[in-house]
């Protein structure tokens, strides 16, 4: 995931990145000129965060929705058939109402980003994941030392373990 504060260069990190692995663009600027440099980059898959528009008029390849409006992603699937579609989730229940391609589960350890959010914890992310016929990816405070305490995802995400 990018982030304006905490990744000076995604493009950079983005590079970095193993074949497969997905960028989600966040940004509070305009997100168009960094989602048209990652398209470039062929071993990534490139998601624009809550503009589904954006991300179809981009050629991105999918676009995320946040917890509060996952409930879009039928609407958005209904519209944009092949558009990847993933969405945020902050408990159970959430990752169950979730129509999404994939979701991301957060915050799975305390993070800089929603330093107020309580984390879920391993253990209690782990169970969650397990419960989903989805896939389930984790976030939140995620680095090399503790990913090896996570099971039952499709994936991790990771924003401050990939600055330099």
């Amino acid at each position: 995931m990018t982030d304006d504060a905490r990744l000076p260069d995604p493009l950079a990190a983005a590079r970095a990145l193993p074949e497969g692995s997905m960028v989600v663009v966040r940004s509070r600027r305009d997100p168009a000129p960094l989602t048209r440099a990652l398209l470039k980059l062929r071993h990534v898959t490139v998601i624009v965060a809550g503009d589904p528009l954006l991300a179809v008029r981009l050629g991105a390849h999918g676009v995320h929705l946040p917890e509060a409006r996952a409930r879009e992603a039928g609407h958005w699937r209904a519209r944009f058939p092949r558009l990847l579609i993933t969405t945020a989730a902050h408990s159970l229940r959430a990752l169950m109402l979730s129509r999404g391609d994939a979701m991301f589960l957060s915050p799975v350890y305390p993070t800089e980003s929603h330093p107020s959010r309580a984390a879920l914890s391993p253990l209690r992310a782990n169970l969650i994941a397990r419960q989903s016929s989805r896939r389930v990816i984790a976030l939140g405070g995620i680095d090399a030392a503790n990913a090896a305490r996570l099971s039952g995802f499709a994936g991790i995400a990771a924003i401050k373990a990939l600055t330099p």
